[in-house]
């Protein structure tokens, strides 16, 4: 025992000195006892397994069979390395955002051909606009209840949870992966202003997670917590990228909304993965003859020379702001719609039984006011999301720039002109009018998320102020030499990412607009406003992402705003609960029953006593009951009169079979057996070790019919512990 203790001793002392020292040192030390360890295991040597003998096998495919073995331990070994787990994670999402796209283009082009083949009957044009997205939000919301009702909203909130290290249940299986992906592409093909961006970050999440599950089967490399976590990371990444086909936005992007504290190992794993999955992404898209090269989502084609004038800067500026301010209110109104749902409980309740009903009639009123013969043809409501972002970035300025020239609308572009109003009262009324459908439908039951709408309220908001500067300077800004006239796509770019940058406070999205419209002259207005953005919405609101998970109380602390900066002087004896019931170690019976009575907590606090209040532990209501029904119970009571009787004869309880009854759980009526274990020292610490220096009131001099107490409150002790 000696040798040991000093040994241990030792130990202690050698960890201690190699506290603080440098890796290399470490490294040093590491080799030094691994060789000592060696020399003391001797050079026996280690018994072959049956796979290895195979070297030494008799016969003509004796080399074959050596050859395939080397190579399943190559692969196998190989399986297990971070590149691959990356490149078969970013295949997966590339194909899957492919396939995701390629149906969400068919559903709205489906749409768009029943609508222009009934023509010649407007009634029967608006039953097809009206009740094709509405089957569409109907099948998404229910099977999506159906199935995994965890694949409901964004996912980002959740995941940002998540890496926090809090474990949610069923986020991460393939049932709410098959839920997630259909119903977000039924949701998408609706037309109704929802977003992909925030889902696919779940889609990645939960891909990376089976993955791990699968390539376990090779080894253990995947079953460590952390790994798994730092993949995850990774995934968030992917999910932007193959989204957008912008992996560095991707991965700043991931690292903003998702972690607050970013390991910088995890950068290349983020970037590895977000750039094969965009790169497989556009890929396909060239296979499938969309592109003729691998280019941007919405490519632009502005003036590279002078791109903008310094004069324009504070109309980018008020971009900023103003988009600040929209973002802050953007966020309110969701909370805002969510809440009263919730608070009415009349409405609560109907909706609770009619789950259905909800997402049904919020996407009848929104397809009905984008109804393009009727209040839609005020708010180019025929255009799908990606046609209306391909028209809002486009080159030229649809105001009239002189006397004598007039744009003329080409094509898609049609959609924004109206012969009894122009191209101002169209945006003001797609801004306003998109603005509280998209927050409304963001509520919906179903997979979407919120950033492709904001995005295009941005494009819109910047657009107009482009037009509007280009009719005020219909020449152009004139400087010393030259006179270049204002390109409103460019108002349109610096809109789109300070709004989106406000609603979710990023400073990323300014990246993902440069990669998604392959222009990046106009790089430091887009960077003003956004930041700009970021200032006033941070100051107002929290994220969208913030809000949600305050709307859905998950366990998670987000920072607080700009404004609150006291409240990190508040202290826990500031806010905690003082007047609460406990439970002692040396409670009677009575104080035990009339804490039961007096409170109705399901957990009762475990104190060492009322003097020194020192916190034991903790144990439920319900266990409590349990333990005194057993104490109590006709077996306990036999055993006790048992007792009596032997006691009265002369015959004493062995001390083995007193520490049985001290420290087991189990029920007292069990027939005792000898046992190995010491007496429970926490709830013996303060009684004597023997019965001639116990004093008085010690329980050993006490009547029999105490004895069963002292167990009871042992067994509390011991599930508390």
């Amino acid at each position: 025992m000696a040798s040991e203790s000093e040994a241990q001793r030792a130990l202690q002392y050698e960890q201690t000195l190699m506290y603080g020292r440098y890796t290399q040192d470490l490294g040093t030390f590491a080799k030094d006892e691994a060789a000592r360890l060696r020399l003391q295991e001797g050079d026996t040597p280690r018994p072959r397994r049956p796979s290895e003998l195979l070297e030494y096998t008799q016969g003509r495919c004796a080399p074959c069979r050596v050859c395939a073995l080397q190579c399943q331990r190559f692969l196998i070994s190989k399986v297990g390395e971070d590149w691959v787990f990356l490149i078969l994670l970013g295949l997966v999402m590339a194909l899957v955002s492919w396939a995701m796209d390629f149906a969400i283009a068919t559903c709205l082009q489906a749409q768009k051909w029943m609508y222009g083949g009934l023509d010649t009957n407007v009634l029967l044009q608006y039953m097809a606009w009206v009740t094709y997205p509405t089957v569409l939000i109907t099948f998404s919301a229910g099977f999506t209840q159906i199935l995994a009702p965890q694949a409901v909203g964004s996912g980002i909130p959740e995941m940002k949870t998540i890496l926090r290290g809090v474990v949610l249940k069923e986020y991460l299986t393939l049932k709410t992966f098959v839920a997630k992906v259909i119903g977000l592409t039924c949701a998408l093909g609706s037309g109704m202003p929802l977003g992909k961006e925030g889902p696919f970050v779940h889609i990645a999440s939960m891909c990376a997670a089976l993955l791990s599950r699968f390539l376990s089967l090779f080894g253990g490399f995947y079953e460590n917590e952390a790994r798994n976590i730092e993949m995850l990371a990774a995934a968030c990444a992917v999910g932007v990228g193959c989204c957008f086909a912008a992996p560095i936005g991707g991965v700043l992007f991931s690292i903003e909304v998702t972690s607050t504290f970013f390991a910088v190992r995890n950068y290349w794993r983020g970037f590895l993965a977000a750039t094969f999955s965009a790169f497989i992404f556009r890929v396909l898209a060239v296979w499938n003859k969309d592109e003729e090269t691998i280019t941007a989502l919405f490519k632009t084609r502005f003036r590279l020379d002078f791109p903008f004038d310094l004069q324009e800067l504070p109309a980018f500026a008020v971009i900023g702001i103003a988009s600040g301010f929209g973002g802050a209110l953007f966020v309110y109104l969701n909370r805002k719609i969510v809440q009263f749902m919730r608070r009415q409980k009349t409405i609560n309740r109907f909706l609770m039984k009619k789950r259905l009903l909800f997402p049904a009639l919020v996407t009848l009123i929104i397809s009905t006011l984008t109804f393009p013969p009727g209040f839609g043809q005020f708010m180019a409501g025929q255009l799908t999301q990606k046609d209306t972002l391909v028209t809002l970035f486009d080159n030229q300025t649809w105001a009239k720039q002189g006397l004598s020239d007039e744009f003329e609308y080409l094509g898609i572009l049609e959609a924004w002109r109206h012969p009894r109003s122009n191209v101002f009262v169209t945006l003001v009324v797609f801004i306003l009018m998109k603005f509280w459908m998209s927050a409304l439908a963001t509520t919906i039951p179903v997979p979407c998320g919120a950033f492709m709408p904001v995005f295009v309220i941005g494009a819109a908001f910047g657009r107009l102020v482009g037009e509007s500067m280009a009719a005020w300077f219909p020449d152009g800004i004139h400087t010393e030499s030259n006179t270049y006239r204002i390109v409103p796509g460019g108002y349109a770019v610096v809109g789109a990412a300070a709004l989106s940058g406000a609603v979710t406070h990023t400073v990323s999205t300014a990246v993902i607009v440069f990669e998604l419209t392959g222009q990046i002259s106009h790089i430091l207005p887009v960077m003003i406003a956004v930041i700009l953005a970021n200032a006033v919405a941070q100051s107002l609101q929290p994220s969208l992402y913030d809000s949600i998970i305050r709307i859905k109380k998950l366990p998670y602390l987000p920072e607080l705003g700009w404004g609150h900066h006291e409240k990190y002087n508040v202290r826990v004896e500031d806010i905690m609960v003082r007047d609460i019931r406990y439970v002692t170690l040396n409670c009677r019976y009575r104080d035990l029953q009339q804490v039961l009575h007096s409170t109705k907590m399901k957990n009762l606090p475990l104190v060492e006593s009322a003097e020194s209040m020192i916190l034991l532990g903790s144990i439920e209501r319900a266990q409590v009951g349990a333990l005194l029904s057993n104490q109590l119970s006709p077996q306990r009571r036999l055993l006790t009169l048992r007792q009596k009787v032997l006691s009265e004869d002369g015959h004493r309880l062995s001390d083995s079979s007193i520490r049985f009854q001290i420290s087991t759980e189990a029920s007292s009526g069990t027939p005792a057996r000898p046992a190995l274990r010491k007496p429970l020292k926490p709830a013996l610490k303060r009684v004597p070790s023997s019965p001639a220096d116990s004093p008085p009131g010690d329980w050993r001099h006490r009547p029999h019919w105490h004895r069963p107490q002292e167990p009871l409150l042992c067994q509390l002790h011991c599930r508390a512990h």
